[in-house]
């Protein structure tokens, strides 16, 4: 038998690396990370966190900190001569028992980072910064990598999640198709604005679709500005240059500039997730626009989902899973990268409705049914399939107040919803290794006990749609994963075996 040195080594220790790194932990793997720069990241670059994301922060167990640390997206103010037009760039969702956190949040990227980064310690893990990774050959048995410190390191999977420039994508071969525009450029800074509302995104229109903007930071003095550049520009990024040309611009003073940045909008995506043993997430797998708060999220959500799948694949389910991993995630970064390029070719036009953002950019309603996990045939209830996304809905039960509590942590979880179903719970087989599976009877009503769950509100019968007996598993990724109402154990053992650690 071969022996590895770790199972997984997590390249990138941005938002994508730590979050994939975070999930492994908690599945008792062991696991290296490591990020070629010197230290972590320092700018406010990604500030966006869509509502899903939240859910998985919440799950991680560092949403309560996400939001301590950011704040509510402000209103968009567009300066036109010495008028000042207020504009709603989002609409403002109020919270209800399905979707508790319906708006995007706004944290600086920095900020993302140190959270997860003091996830990582609180779980044992340092992150190995100035080391980069030189190259890594891989067989059957696992991948040996060799790190800019001379060290050789063998795992059993090896994932990149550093960024556009991926050494880990380009070393695997894997095709990175789409185009980078040269000479659509914005300069982003983070400063001190004098005398500038906190209370707007202020936005300067100029001609040719060429613009100056500046979002405040919560919880400090700063701003990001964005500045888009001409074609043929190289623009000076000392501070008094940049003063002198948000002074032109805006009349208005900069100072203390913390960090900067040129932005060009590369549209691409991978043509493969996976070749053999080694995997690409985030940026590393797909790159897009800045518009509609998209990159951060849909890389975290990338992670998000290899997680749990390597954890079981490790502990004995079938290389196959593996697969689905792009099979899910490939479609929904294609979709993304459409969005996001049609929303930042509209400001590239002046268009003030591609300022408008809606319920796709949340990313709520992904679902990955008619996927490998969650084929279009089968069963289903009145309102949910396989692979859409478990809704949350308040309950009773030991310990728990809604079944977001009773979801989180690193476990499949089976609802059984009426009488034959609950009955059948002890009788449903499940594998030894790999996650858990934590089950629960729901109960309309106050009663409940140590197994079951009170659907006191019946919002759990009605948000699942129930209307008889019903078996429901949950992914630990929080999708459903197999919705069964007949024939309930035979069904319940046919419709795991893709993903059970057997």
């Amino acid at each position: 038998m071969t022996e590895h040195d770790i199972d997984v080594l997590v390249v990138g220790a941005g938002p994508v690396g730590s979050t994939l790194a975070a999930d492994l932990l908690r599945r008792g793997l062991r696991v290296r990370l490591v990020d070629k720069a010197p230290h972590a990241f320092e700018g406010s670059r990604a500030k966006g966190v869509q509502p899903r994301t939240q859910e998985v922060f919440e799950d991680l167990g560092v949403l309560a900190e996400a939001h301590a640390e950011g704040g509510m997206y402000p209103l968009m103010g567009i300066h036109l001569g010495p008028v000042t037009v207020p504009w709603r760039m989002q609409r403002r969702h109020q919270p209800t028992p399905d979707v508790p956190y319906p708006n995007i949040l706004l944290l600086p990227q920095s900020r993302t980072d140190a959270i997860l980064h003091g996830l990582l310690d609180r779980l044992g893990l340092r992150i190995e910064f100035g080391v980069a990774l030189e190259g890594f050959e891989q067989d059957d048995d696992g991948v040996t990598a060799t790190l800019s410190s001379g060290e050789r390191i063998h795992s059993k999977y090896l994932v990149g999640a550093d960024g556009g420039s991926s050494a880990v994508r380009k070393a695997a071969g894997l095709r990175f198709a789409g185009e980078t525009d040269q000479s659509d450029r914005t300069l982003i800074v983070d400063a001190t604005i004098d005398g500038l509302s906190r209370k707007r995104w202020h936005v300067w229109p100029g001609t040719g679709g060429k613009f100056v903007g500046a979002c405040p930071l919560p919880h400090s003095d700063q701003f990001q500005l964005m500045i888009k550049l001409r074609p043929d520009e190289t623009p000076e990024i000392d501070e008094t240059a940049l003063a002198a040309r948000f002074r032109s611009a805006t009349g208005l003073r900069l100072h203390d500039v913390t960090w900067t940045s040129v932005f060009r909008p590369n549209i691409r995506i991978v043509e493969h997730y996976r070749a053999g043993r080694v995997f690409v997430a985030g940026d590393a797998a797909h790159v897009h626009t800045p518009a509609g708060a998209q990159g951060l999220n849909t890389g975290v959500q990338d992670a998000y989902n290899l997680g749990w799948k390597l954890g079981q694949v490790i502990a004995g389910a079938p290389d196959s899973l593996l697969d689905s991993y792009e099979a899910e995630r490939q479609p929904v970064a294609a979709r993304v990268l459409g969005k996001s390029t049609e929303l930042y070719a509209g400001l590239d036009e002046r268009r003030l409705a591609s300022l408008k953002r809606g319920d796709e950019e949340r990313q709520l309603g992904l679902s990955y049914h008619g996927g490998p996990l969650a084929p279009a045939v089968g069963a289903a209830t009145k309102t949910l399939r396989t692979g859409d996304r478990a809704p949350d809905a308040p309950c009773a039960g030991p310990g728990v107040e809604r079944l977001f509590d009773v979801y989180k942590g690193p476990q499949f979880t089976l609802l059984a919803f009426g009488p034959n179903a609950i009955d059948s719970l002890p009788d449903l087989s499940w594998p030894t290794g790999g996650a858990e599976i934590h089950r629960y009877a729901i109960h309309a009503g106050q009663g409940s006990d140590a197994d079951g769950l009170a659907d006191t509100t019946g919002l759990i019968a009605s948000s699942y749609g129930i209307t008889g007996d019903t078996l429901i598993l949950i992914r630990p990724d929080g999708y459903i994963a197999s919705i069964v109402t007949a024939d309930l154990i035979a069904a319940f053992d046919a419709g795991t075996e893709v993903f059970a650690a057997l």
